[in-house]
């Protein structure tokens, strides 16, 4: 009888240390698994802002691209409009007719419009931001023409492409060339276009 109300009285205590390991055990499992559940979510988030960042940067490139393209495309115009002009004033100059003066006095303005260069500018400016700003920023001395022909070189134009741009002829981009690669303080073994392309 006694031995059995020992049994009796150990057993709840038995029970309730049981109850104890087994609840502490179900808590720890459960914050394992919440913590599980957290750390895939961070991971999800992670995921996601990774895609979306990486479709940014998709479109960000697919946009500067275009800008590129459209850069290139004003460009070659531009550069076709003012050759097909210099060709009718030639032309025209050739003639010994009074009448023509006044048409070459609109061919030379339409040559040394400022309104081509804005335009222009505001296009590589959209494709390219920071060069013409940096450029200005180290070298401040150079002049509209020396950030005129940077921009063209950037562009990789030849001389031959330059020239009809700026309404002169090739030998005078080539002494611009020249006079700017002393401005930039560019070695005699270094590119200017390099240069450029690195700035």
């Amino acid at each position: 009888m006694v031995g059995g109300c020992a049994l009796y009285s150990r057993l709840p205590i038995s029970l309730l240390v049981i109850h104890y390991i087994y609840r502490s055990y179900y808590k720890k499992e459960q914050e394992r698994l919440d913590l599980k559940a957290q750390e895939e979510r961070i991971q999800e988030s992670r995921e996601a802002q990774q895609r979306i960042t990486q479709m940014e940067y998709e479109r960000l490139q697919q946009e500067m691209e275009s800008k590129n393209r459209e850069l290139a495309v004003s460009t070659m115009s531009m550069i076709k409009k003012n050759e097909f002009l210099n060709e009718i004033k030639k032309q025209l100059q050739s003639t010994d007719l009074d009448e023509v003066k006044p048409i070459i006095r609109k061919i030379n303005r339409s040559l040394s419009n400022e309104d081509d260069w804005k335009f222009f500018e505001n296009a590589f400016n959209q494709a390219d931001q920071h060069f013409l700003k940096k450029i200005k920023k180290t070298h401040p001395d150079l002049t509209s023409n020396d950030l005129k022909i940077c921009a063209y070189l950037r562009l990789n134009l030849s001389s031959k492409e330059i020239a009809p741009l700026l309404n002169i002829s090739v030998k005078s981009v080539e002494v611009k060339r020249y006079r700017l690669r002393k401005k930039l303080g560019i070695q005699a073994k270094q590119s200017l276009i390099d240069y450029i392309l690195e700035v």
